[in-house]
């Protein structure tokens, strides 16, 4: 029997994976500037965490979580999304007992079974971050910043972020219920999706990629025209934030968000390269998640951005550096002499932090040079039983062609000088 990864799996080949690294490195660097802290969180969780934290009327709960019952009767679920998880961790661990303000950040592997497409699998990969502690706008707008400044250092062009209010506990009902008699009205032309989201969640309708839906909902009333004062307050002082630190975005009425918790801000990032699915982030606040886990009262804020539609803009604006993992030294042995020493000294090398590689299929020489040339090594050390009785090797650096010869010796120094020239 002849197995394959799983629908909607992927896995990740060598010749890929030093992109992902890059990827993930760039990200932990630029959420170090901003001084946020990595959490790790197990991979599956209590059912009830997801459904009364994303909302029993969403599509993740209702359709696609991976839910089990392990061997005691509980349910458990596959991460879904990160910020559940994250809450539950830092009311547990009592981080807010620590400090005031609690910077997170995380990148970790998310599981929903909806139709595979481009850029969404059913193991998917999310980088995000969550500000736990603090109400006031500047946070939202940093945490923003934040966002975008990971695109701007990949060096991606072609993306704008788009920024609402959603309003709060207060001014949502009453404005839920103007929506919804606006709604009313066009119920038999909506969308058989849009139908079933009346009742429980009104407010996705304006968030349809239907073109039909959008183009019915064109004059629907918005929540950013029915804040209370309190959030009209903090949504000004948003917008006021980000134009004092030059960030440009547009105001966008119809963006919603897809889970129940979030409370005034939300904000997407997009891309104009990823087509109808052009979502590259999006995030917001929900300043009532920690007291619906059970923790005490405390704002927060936070984003979640795809790796594989970031991966996907930046195939397609050709942001990857072009070199691969490859080794800088590869030593090709003449002879049984020179396979013993070869393997002596890559040891040394690697001790030194220098990459390198050596046969050990016992090749012949020609064989040896042309796996130097697949693996596309910087250099090949030739060496065989004459040449180290002669404390004397060949080095050929495979770009130029050019062979030069250095000391046994004093081939450790050369090495280093070698690895740190470009």
């Amino acid at each position: 029997m002849k197995f394959k990864s799983i629908k909607g799996t992927k896995d990740v080949l060598p010749d890929e994976s030093h992109r992902w690294q890059f990827v993930e490195q760039t990200i932990r660097s630029v959420m170090h500037a901003f001084n946020y802290r990595e959490i790790r969180t197990p991979v599956f969780e209590e059912t009830a965490i997801f459904a009364r934290s994303i909302g029993e009327s969403t599509d993740i709960v209702g359709k696609e979580m991976y839910t089990f019952q392990d061997r005691s009767g509980t349910s458990l679920t596959l991460k879904p999304e990160m910020t559940a998880s994250v809450i539950r961790a830092y009311i547990q661990h009592n981080l807010g007992e620590q400090q005031q303000l609690v910077k997170l950040y995380y990148l970790a592997p998310m599981f929903r079974q909806e139709r595979p497409q481009a850029g969404r699998l059913r193991q998917f990969h999310q980088f995000g971050a969550e500000a736990i502690g603090s109400q006031l706008p500047v946070v939202d707008a940093e945490n923003i910043a934040l966002a975008a400044e990971i695109y701007r250092t990949f060096g991606m062009k072609n993306f704008s972020i788009r920024v609402n209010s959603v309003g709060c506990e207060i001014c949502r009902p009453a404005y839920k219920q103007k929506l919804k008699n606006f709604l009313q009205k066009i119920f038999d032309k909506l969308s058989e999706e849009s139908k079933r989201r009346f009742e429980q969640n009104p407010l996705r309708i304006l968030d349809s990629k239907d073109e039909n839906d959008r183009s019915l909902t064109a004059s629907a009333p918005l929540m950013k025209d029915h804040l209370c004062a309190e959030c009209e307050m903090h949504f000004e002082e948003l917008k006021s934030v980000l134009t004092s630190l030059k960030i440009i975005f547009e105001v966008d009425g119809r963006i919603v968000r897809g889970l129940d918790y979030y409370t005034k801000t939300a904000y997407e990032i997009v891309s104009t390269d990823l087509g109808s699915q052009d979502a590259l982030a999006g995030g917001g606040r929900y300043d009532v998640l920690v007291k619906e886990l059970g923790g005490k009262n405390a704002p927060a804020v936070g984003f979640a951005a795809g790796i594989e539609r970031l991966m996907m803009t930046m195939e397609k604006q050709h942001l990857f550096p072009d070199s691969s993992a490859r080794p800088v030294f590869f030593i090709a042995a003449a002879d049984d002499a020179g396979r013993r020493w070869a393997i002596q000294q890559a040891i040394e090398f690697r001790r030194h932090g220098i990459s390198c590689d050596v046969d050990l299929l016992c090749r012949s020489l020609k064989a040896q040079m042309r796996e130097a040339g697949r693996q596309a090594a910087r250099y090949v050390i030739i060496a065989g039983e004459d040449e180290l009785k002669q404390d004397q090797v060949k080095v050929k650096n495979m770009s130029s062609g050019e062979q030069t010869e250095a000391r046994v010796s004093q081939l450790l120094a050369e090495a280093k000088r070698l690895h740190a020239s470009p």
